[in-house]
């Protein structure tokens, strides 16, 4: 007589990814935080931008996504918005902001890229810190709804803190995650995701959130001015805009003066030979960076602005040692430059 059968245990569910856009700061943190709490696998995704305030080689949004995901033990992979991103800022489809921040389409753009690097990890869903209400053009109802379905991910994108606003989702559904622990947080304060982060017991949360250069008034007239001048753009251009007085001297050519010492330096490193460097030889003070090609008259005008910004005796003549393509000379100009032309070359 044969032995009865060992008894069948049903397996165990397979265990769901999700793929997190980690900006680093507090709400895309608590949204990583409360998946892990619901047993979902989580592999991090960053963006770099050219146009955050708070980037920086030690500190700011990709170092605070990396210490989060370090935190959590969990992968994380940073990857930068480049030149197809540039574009976008360019020309929106959705339009811009009170500034030129394009909103709408920069998420479209993030989720487009996180789709395709969930089909690469083979993950399941993706996972947003996104809060209904709390930015005026992309958290808006019919704005997360248009970003979700332009992206591509209809049904896959879930937003643990405002999700019980909305439909459920695929992920919920499919019993991939309890509705019932997710969130319905709404609006624009915070005071909801500072108590939860106390909850969770996220002692070292980071920053609620990082600015955008695209909203800020003196920003965005370089911006401008660059996509108005430059039909190939190139991310040297837009890490320029970052430093110096801006000044436009013709279509193709545009002046940067140092504002201080590191300014100064970081200049004089980043010129390329085909461009031409200004210094004033009888005393100290700004480095021009002058963009654009050779032309005398141009070079002139530029000696006058460096030499504006100096100490030297006005109506008097001083030097100005030019370097370009590897090689130097002296220019002699007169200070005599009128501070209206000067305000009216200035972006």
């Amino acid at each position: 007589m044969s032995n009865p059968p060992y008894p069948q245990h049903p397996a165990a569910p397979p265990q769901r990814t999700a793929v997190a856009l980690l900006s680093g700061g507090l709400d895309s943190t608590l949204a990583v935080k409360l998946m892990l709490e619901q047993g979902i696998r989580v592999v991090a995704l960053n963006f770099t931008s050219p146009f955050c305030t708070c980037t920086s080689k030690s500190s700011g949004c990709k170092s605070e996504a990396v210490r989060v995901a370090q935190e959590f033990n969990i992968p994380i992979t940073v990857k930068n918005k480049g030149i197809d991103y540039l574009e976008i800022v360019r020309a929106p489809r959705f339009g811009y902001g009170k500034g030129l921040n394009p909103c709408i389409d920069c998420r479209i753009f993030l989720l487009q890229k996180a789709g395709e690097f969930l089909r690469e990890t083979g993950a399941d869903f993706v996972i947003t810190g996104e809060v209904l209400g709390q930015r005026p053009m992309s958290q808006r109802r019919d704005a997360l709804l248009r970003i979700e379905q332009e992206s591509g991910l209809a049904g896959l994108i879930l937003r643990p803190l405002s999700a019980r606003h909305f439909e459920p989702t695929i992920p919920e559904n499919e019993g991939w995650v309890d509705r019932e622990k997710l969130l319905a947080i709404e609006g624009r304060s915070r005071k909801e995701q500072i108590q939860l982060a106390e909850e969770l017991d996220l002692g070292n949360y980071p920053c609620p959130a990082g600015g955008c250069m695209l909203t800020e008034p003196l920003f965005v007239p370089k911006l401008k001015d660059l996509f108005e001048q430059c039909d190939q753009l190139e991310m040297f251009d837009i890490k320029l805009l970052k430093t110096g007085r801006h000044f436009r001297l013709s279509p193709r050519h545009k002046l940067v003066l140092g504002r201080d010492e590191r300014e100064n330096d970081l200049l004089a490193a980043v010129a390329r030979p085909e461009d031409t460097v200004l210094l004033w030889q009888d005393g100290t003070g700004p480095c021009g960076l002058l963009t654009g090609p050779e032309d005398p008259a141009v070079l002139d005008l530029a000696a006058a602005l460096l030499l504006h910004h100096t100490k030297a005796t006005p109506r008097e003549e001083s030097r100005v040692l030019v370097r370009h393509n590897g090689h130097e000379k002296t220019v002699s100009r007169m200070n005599d430059l009128e501070r209206e032309a000067v305000t009216a070359l200035r972006l």
